[in-house]
């Protein structure tokens, strides 16, 4: 009886040192896990030194018997690992992919990215508002957060990037492949400039591409860049002769070859910024937005107004919506700046749901049709349809259409899809080059246009923020960037851009006469001019007048 005594005493004092241990680990959360192992070690010691284990006595019938459950194994505390400060951390912490590759396409990708920082820090600051959601969601699907990059190589982090080839968005995607993972493409709203909506449907086709190609992220990728079909193309080929079949070693369009070297050399100057001579841009590894279910149709002006941010804010947190409201058949979400979420909801809920959108009472006038009233006021014929539940085209004098409308003037949605591309027609590719507005005809082309005005489709699509396959609706305003031929008889000639107004018993022939240019030139110029048969006194006509000659 005096050995049991004597054990439990051994014993308490022993489980009393041990928590003792443990609550000075607990005191000090700075400590690491090496320092609690020492300690762990210092505290077994100290307990064989007091001959606490040696004076255990052998069990016998007259002994009771102490159980695994009677002993408490002493509890070591660790501190907590330390979360990133900043989202560049957390992609590194995240990487997958071997990088440890050295190709000469992938030198060449090196070096140009490490010789233009200011580009990375621009595409970084373009994407500072997307990149912790990416990031997340990526962790999620335990896919590579090298892919976070990809945004750089595909659009530069441009929301509103499009391309040649009609693909769209942050994720550039093309139409059809687009509706394939749901991303809706209406006049109001295209999902794939939609930060949540476009990110969900890269990583789902991502995912189906790494899964179709047994886990090669490379093939994956290229897949993503020219199509599965290319890639299973490429990799017949090379088995057929005996080749090997890995991203690098494969015949594929020009455009991919350098696609996966431009990720994987940005995912290098990420990982080792130093050794490229580059300082990352900072961005807290922090949400940046909040989403706020708005329940229905809402202006952004107003949204805008009631977070107490900019209406371009609200136009970059949510690209995906077009005009100057959100879709009437959704999403019914709104894209926040997290500090500003609370307030914006607390707005929200104050404002009835027949203010949310402005709304005008418009009766039909003779000569009326839904597509001029449409034109009007900004919207479309199937907008007009819905709102007033009308089946077909067909209004009469006096009826009355509700019609939705913009709250503030529509200039001022500087980012909705029409003043960016009044935005972009407006922008000279050179000081010398004169702006004329081409109005689309039944039977037009691109190549059409380009051929009549010495150019190529792909330059007149870039100047119309278009895609080489998109279609020409008559009526539609192109505009031409005129280069001025300079008078073949002058050493020395500067040319101007005059913009005359026609006088009484003033015809095209008279003005060519007066500015020295011929009749065909001033109807190159002005073709809108140029398709009516009589020119009336007030039309305005630009001509390029020679103002110096040799």
């Amino acid at each position: 009886m005096t050995y049991k005594i004597f054990w439990v005493c051994l014993v308490s004092l022993t489980l009393s040192a041990c928590q003792t241990a443990s609550k000075i680990e607990r005191s000090n959360p700075s400590s690491d896990l090496l320092e609690t192992a020492e300690e762990a070690d210092m505290v077994e010691a100290d307990t064989e030194k007091l001959g606490f284990i040696d004076t255990v006595p052998p069990v016998d019938s007259t002994t009771e018997e102490v159980t695994e459950e009677d002993v408490i194994e002493p509890v070591i505390a660790t501190s907590k690992p330390r979360a990133p400060e900043d989202i560049w951390e957390r992609i590194r912490a995240g990487y997958q992919l071997d990088l440890d590759l050295d190709r000469p396409r992938l030198s060449s990708q090196l070096r140009w990215f490490s010789s233009h920082p200011s580009y990375l820090d621009r595409v970084s600051k373009r994407g500072e508002r997307y990149l912790y959601y990416i990031v997340d969601e990526l962790e999620k699907a335990g896919i590579p957060t090298e892919i976070a990059l990809l945004p750089i190589v595909e659009s530069g982090f441009d929301p509103f990037g499009y391309s040649h080839g009609r693909a769209s968005g942050p994720w550039q995607f093309i139409p059809s492949t687009g509706q394939m993972y749901g991303l809706d493409q209406t006049w109001w709203y295209d999902g794939r400039r939609d930060i949540i909506g476009s990110t969900q449907a890269a990583i789902a086709y991502l995912t189906r591409l790494n899964k179709m190609f047994d886990g090669d992220w490379l093939h994956a990728l290229a897949s993503y860049n020219s199509g599965e079909g290319t890639v299973r193309r490429a990799i017949r080929k090379n088995l057929k002769a005996g080749k090997p079949t890995d991203f690098w070693s494969l015949d594929l369009p020009r455009e991919t070859r350098a696609y996966v070297p431009k990720l994987i050399a940005l995912a290098k100057i990420i990982k080792n910024p130093d050794k490229y001579n580059y300082s990352t841009y900072f961005i807290p590894n922090k949400p940046y937005f909040d989403v706020v279910n708005i329940g229905g149709q809402l202006d952004l002006a107003q949204a805008a107004e009631m977070a107490g941010v900019s209406i371009d804010e609200v136009y970059l947190l949510n690209p995906g919506f077009n005009q100057w409201a959100t879709s009437p058949d959704g999403p019914h979400r709104l894209l926040m700046p997290i500090k500003k979420a609370k307030q914006f909801r607390t707005k929200l809920a104050e404002i009835p749901n027949k203010e949310r959108v402005t709304w005008v009472r418009y009766t039909v006038k003779a000569g009326d049709n839904l597509l001029l009233v449409a034109k009007q006021h900004n919207t479309t014929v199937n907008v007009l349809q819905n709102v007033n539940k009308i089946s077909s085209t067909m209004i009469r004098v006096g009826q009355e259409l509700m019609i939705p409308v913009a709250g503030n003037d529509i200039e001022s949605y500087t980012l909705s899809s029409h003043q960016r591309l009044l935005a972009k027609q407006s922008r000279a590719p050179n000081r010398n080059r004169i702006k004329i507005s081409y109005t689309v005809n039944p039977g037009d082309s691109l190549w059409l246009i380009s051929n009549k005005y010495d150019t190529d489709s792909k330059t007149l699509a870039r100047w119309n923020s278009m895609g080489l396959a998109d279609p020409l609706i008559p009526g539609k305003k192109l505009v031409v960037w005129l280069e001025p031929k300079p008078s073949e008889s002058s050493t020395r000639s500067v040319m101007k851009k005059v913009v005359y107004t026609i006088r009484d018993g003033e015809s095209l022939a008279l003005v060519a006469n007066k500015f020295k240019v011929s009749v065909t030139d001033i109807k190159d110029w002005n073709p809108n001019v140029g398709s009516q048969k009589y020119v009336q006194p007030g039309d305005k006509v630009t001509l390029l007048v020679n103002v110096v000659g040799g």
